[in-house]
């Protein structure tokens, strides 16, 4: 009998997972026909073979099975990249990659991807924060290809570019044909010389660490980053909202090297999970193609929508405010923090055991 019904509920799993990837491919179609605004949950069900009820057994709605269907998108590598040995040539190749995406269906898909945040605070705050998180991963790319001088930093060039690579975005879509894709290319190149006098100010407050001695056994998980999967045995693993993300400069700077794994909860997984996985993965699919291995940065990215890596770092409890950072080494948790100031406060303990000086916050016991 126990058999049977795990036989019954594998199978109730798996036609789950066929009926989500039907309603997945019957969104695209309709999506790719009709635009967001026009398309109809009806027409998507009918196109799938499936119920109404189905689609919303599935997906919230309409715009969290737009977000899906974009985060699904696979976008063609451009032929033979030629990787970047300086930040201009790396800006080049990057925007080369970049450009190349601005034309054909998948681009069309795409196009009402920013009406979308821009029409609702609750996604237009977690994308404003997604994207400062993609100009750290570009700008720690950049500092690998030219190591600034020491508390300098190339992000607010990153924010250059990506304004740059998505305003063209926008006029591809709003303006078909106008401009030169070369022209995009030549001037991220050129970027490159802009001296913007941009420094990383360490915060002043942080939470104390605790002491643990805790077993660390997370599920696996994919790295969007690399796009393969991630490495989540050792270093600093931090659980962040999407309103926390600014915190992952924290506990980069604050390291010292040590190995950072972002983990991304959220309270609003239908919609915010995917959106961060479309803005994140696209960003990154370019870097790929576009940085030398040696410079790719150096954090993992974890979408984390059911909460089950965070469970693991003792974190049961996400919302879009979550801060919470946990040192990893030998397969145990040896340290924990939570809330603002967790990440520096994690990474910059393991920085002061190495350097001999305290951790900021730590000495007057500040929180």
């Amino acid at each position: 009998m126990a058999r049977y019904r795990d036989q019954v509920g594998l199978s109730r799993a798996q036609t789950q997972e066929r009926n989500r990837a039907k309603v997945l491919a019957a969104a695209r179609e309709e999506f790719a026909e009709r635009g967001f605004r026009d398309a109809k949950i009806d027409s998507i069900a009918a196109r799938a073979g499936l119920t109404r009820g189905a689609v919303y057994s599935n997906f919230p709605g309409k715009r969290a099975l737009y977000f899906a269907v974009l985060a699904e998108v696979e976008w063609p590598a451009p032929p033979n990249p030629t990787l970047g040995r300086s930040p201009a040539e790396a800006l080049g190749a990057l925007a080369r990659a970049w450009v190349a995406r601005l034309d054909g269906p998948e681009a069309r898909l795409g196009v009402d991807l920013f009406g979308e945040v821009q029409a609702d605070e609750s996604v237009r705050t977690p994308f404003t924060r997604l994207m400062i998180l993609d100009a750290l991963l570009l700008g720690l790319a950049l500092e690998r290809l030219r190591p600034p001088a020491p508390g300098a930093r190339l992000v607010r060039l990153a924010e250059t570019a990506l304004t740059m690579l998505h305003g063209a975005r926008r006029l591809a879509a709003a303006a078909p044909g106008f401009g030169e894709a070369f022209d995009v290319v030549s001037a991220c190149e050129r970027l490159a010389g802009l001296e913007l006098n941009d420094y990383w100010a360490p915060p002043r407050l942080a939470p104390p660490t605790r002491p643990a001695s805790e077993p660390w056994s997370p599920p696996p998980a994919v790295d969007l980053v690399t796009g393969s999967p991630a490495r989540l045995d050792g270093g600093v693993v931090a659980v962040l909202g999407p309103h926390r993300l600014p915190a992952v400069e924290e506990a980069v700077r604050a390291g010292a090297g040590s190995p950072v794994t972002v983990v991304l909860v959220t309270g609003a997984p239908a919609e915010l999970d995917p959106l961060a996985r479309l803005v994140i993965g696209e960003l990154c699919g370019c870097l790929r193609q576009s940085f030398p291995r040696t410079a790719w940065p150096p954090v993992q990215v974890v979408c984390d929508p059911a909460g089950s890596v965070a469970a693991a770092a003792g974190v049961p409890a996400v919302s879009d405010g979550t801060e919470a950072a946990v040192r990893v080494e030998d397969g145990r948790i040896v340290s924990r923090a939570d809330g603002f100031g967790a990440c520096h406060a994690v990474a910059a303990e393991h920085d002061s055991k190495h350097s001999g000086s305290a951790a900021p916050g730590h000495a007057a016991g500040l929180f």
